[in-house]
């Protein structure tokens, strides 16, 4: 979007030529008003440490990770056992617990016992998950930066869009100035002055939309740094040290898949598919339960001495319908296991079409920012000086040295635009191989 704001001639009308000036005017009273009490600038660094620190959207995510770590260790627990009270062979005549010589008082506790195997596969599973978590973690950290990078890069580059908006309207008054001069001498057309002051309500309207962008831009920036939205952001007057990518692009890719959190989240989301499927493949096999019983019997009527007994059961369960449950368990956690196999492989190749693409917006921005820096951009200004000198002695008509200040004006936001965009390109580099800085 920011690449669009470059200014274009265009019809206008001159009655909005005063409107036009007061609406700035009250703008810019507006901002030099806030701007007078204390404000402390903001550093790139700054800006990405306190979102780091209060993105409510990282911290959320980060309460789930931690979350999920207590996982692993109750899904590779022993079920809870069973305490068992029971009543044994009570004739239902009487209730008498002496008449019968079976009747008896039973304790006794039970025990399950899945086959051995399911309760580390359980507990690998939820790790890996766990894992997966901590990487999105990592991942939506990075993210966060690039977004708080993007957003300080993009209101940098407004700012001195407004200053250099600023300084043609300084420029453009000068030229009114000049023309209305020549045209009271006689030596000028007052369609010259005309064509000015139109020239600089066009400037005045460009500037207008250029504050508008910047508040959309700073509540961006408050929003990912979680502060309230009409907070008044001052941006250091510099530009941060840039980091340059080094090596072959070849070298990059293979960095990127080795450090980019998005595909450690995705492998650690196919191992556990991994465990899922093997899981289902001991469904076959029986779960048991382990049962412990001590039966107290009462005397006899007469007082004769009876023995307690003790119960030991074995239970196993029997995989009786394992061609509708378990053979079905086991191929859906195939089609998963092929699912995340597939989305691990798009995701590299997201990584590489990323990488790829911002070495390819960082060379045109780098070739770009050397052509205006060292070629077009001290011409234009020479071109203006030159026809300005020009102009002063009727040697040059009005409407090219309008031309001129116009195509000077376009290639100073072409400048600082190339310039953010190398910073922009760096900083999708970064991200895209898995840095966070």
């Amino acid at each position: 979007m920011l690449n669009k704001i470059i200014f274009k001639k265009g019809k206008g009308i001159l009655k909005w030529t005063h409107l036009s000036v007061l609406v700035f005017f009250f703008l810019s009273t507006e901002i030099c008003l806030a701007s007078d009490s204390p404000v402390e600038t903001l550093s790139l660094g700054d800006a990405i440490e306190q979102a780091l620190q209060s993105n409510p959207n990282i911290s959320s995510m980060e309460a789930r990770y931690r979350a999920l770590t207590y996982l692993p260790e109750q899904a590779g627990a022993l079920p809870d056992p069973m305490l068992m009270l029971n009543a044994m062979n009570v004739p239902t005549d009487t209730f008498n617990t002496n008449q019968e010589a079976m009747t008896q008082m039973q304790v006794g506790i039970s025990q399950a016992l899945p086959f051995p195997g399911k309760r580390s596969l359980r507990k690998k599973i939820k790790h890996y998950e766990a894992e997966a978590a901590y990487y999105s973690v990592e991942e939506l950290r990075k993210k966060i930066v690039n977004d708080v990078k993007q957003s300080w890069l993009d209101l940098f580059f407004l700012d001195k869009a407004i200053s250099v908006t600023q300084n043609n309207q300084d420029l453009m008054r000068q030229l009114i100035e000049t023309a209305r001069k020549k045209y009271e001498v006689g030596k000028g057309l007052q369609q010259d002055v005309l064509l000015a002051q139109l020239e600089l309500s066009r400037l005045l309207e460009h500037g207008i939309m250029l504050q508008n962008m910047r508040k959309h831009q700073q509540i961006k920036l408050n929003i990912l740094m979680d502060n309230p939205v009409d907070t008044i952001v001052v941006l250091d007057e510099d530009l941060p040290e840039l980091q340059v990518s080094s090596g072959q692009e070849s070298t990059i890719q293979q960095n990127a898949l080795e450090t980019r959190s998005s595909l450690a989240e995705k492998k650690e989301q196919f191992r556990a598919s991994e465990a899922s499927l093997a899981l289902a493949k001991k469904g076959y096999y029986p779960d048991f339960k382990v049962s412990v019983l001590y039966g107290k019997r009462r005397d006899t009527p007469l007082g004769a001495k009876r023995t307690d007994f003790m119960s030991v059961m074995l239970n196993a369960s029997v995989p009786l319908y394992a061609g509708s449950k378990q053979a079905n368990a086991i191929k859906q956690k195939q089609h998963e296991l092929e699912k995340n196999r597939l989305t691990l492989k798009s995701e590299q190749n997201k990584v590489h079409m990323e990488v790829a693409m911002a070495l390819a917006d960082l060379t045109k921005a780098q070739e770009q920012f050397q052509l205006l820096d060292a070629g077009i951009l001290p011409q234009a200004r020479q071109t203006v000086a030159s026809m300005m000198s020009a102009y002063q002695v009727s040697k040059v008509d009005f409407l090219n040295l309008v031309r001129s200040q116009i195509s000077l004006f376009n290639y100073e936001l072409q400048y600082w635009q190339a310039k953010i965009d190398i910073h922009k390109s760096e900083a999708n580099i970064t991200q895209a191989i898995g840095k966070e800085y």
